[in-house]
């Protein structure tokens, strides 16, 4: 199947922090919406990211880089770069994102920033301690199962 929408009117609409439109096996169609004074987070992938930026103000950091964006804004964030978008102005930061490969689940949709926050510190959280393992218990010498049985 394929996909096709206005991705400017789309992104211009969108209220959501994050909401995913398309994923193919490849690639991945997303929508932000960054509030004033909040940012994406810092982060690094291990796929490649292209941002374009349809309202607001922003700044980035890629590695060491630092600048702005702002509607037209194009930014690609290849596989390994530490970066961030920051909204600095007194609007919503809007943009669309491919990712390749995916990074979230088909239809992910998080409302707002804590709510992206919660699930992605799930998603990262350590798998839950198992119990502790105990030594077997050695067997007495001179034992075997036939003597404990008497035969």
């Amino acid at each position: 199947m394929s996909y096709h929408t206005d991705i400017v009117q789309a992104a211009l609409a969108n209220t959501f922090f994050r909401k995913v439109l398309y994923t193919t096996e490849r690639t991945q169609l997303v929508l932000m919406c960054v509030a004033p004074g909040e940012d994406i987070g810092e982060e690094v992938h291990h796929l490649d990211q292209v941002l374009i930026f349809v309202a607001g103000r922003g700044d980035y950091v890629l590695d060491d880089a630092r600048g702005q964006v702002g509607p037209g804004s194009a930014v690609v964030v290849p596989a390994g770069t530490r970066h961030n978008f920051i909204n600095a102005g007194d609007e919503p930061l809007k943009l669309y994102t491919v990712y390749a490969p995916p990074e979230h689940a088909d239809g992910t949709i998080h409302k707002t920033k804590a709510e992206a926050d919660a699930a992605e510190a799930e998603h990262h959280a350590p798998a839950a301690a198992a119990p502790p393992r105990r030594a077997p218990i050695p067997a007495p010498r001179g034992l075997t199962v036939g003597s404990l049985l008497g035969q």
